[in-house]
């Protein structure tokens, strides 16, 4: 089993930045393949991307591509989201989760973060 917390939410003004954390616990953080989403009020929760267990793969939803990347350090058993050039439609409480799998952006995620608020002003 895996705990995770994710940090580093917050407001931002459009064209910003913020990088999210998430940390894991337990020793076997390496082993397990994280995935970060996240939703808006009154929508669903959307995938935002993932990355394997080395960090050598990953894969971006397009409405973030170009402008969010995910990396891992897993000497920290951290996983990040760095978001730059960021829009109001980012709004929403941002997740991580964790997969002993990998597939892509069809990975079934089994362990869930709390969540963090990133709030966007045009």
């Amino acid at each position: 089993q895996v705990q995770l917390v994710e940090s580093g939410g917050g407001l931002v003004q459009a064209g910003g930045s913020l990088r999210l954390s998430c940390a894991a616990s337990g020793r076997t953080f390496s082993s397990y393949c994280m995935g970060w989403f996240r939703q808006a009020p009154g929508k669903e929760r959307d995938l935002v991307g993932g990355i394997d267990w080395s960090g050598r793969s990953t894969y971006y939803a397009d409405p973030v591509k170009g402008r969010f990347t995910i990396s891992r350090d897993n000497t920290k058993n951290t996983v990040y989201l760095q978001m730059n050039s960021l829009k109001p439609e980012d709004t929403a409480v941002y997740y991580c989760a964790a997969s002993r799998g990998w597939s892509g952006p069809r990975t079934t995620y089994e362990h869930w973060g709390q969540g963090t608020q990133v709030t966007v002003s045009s």
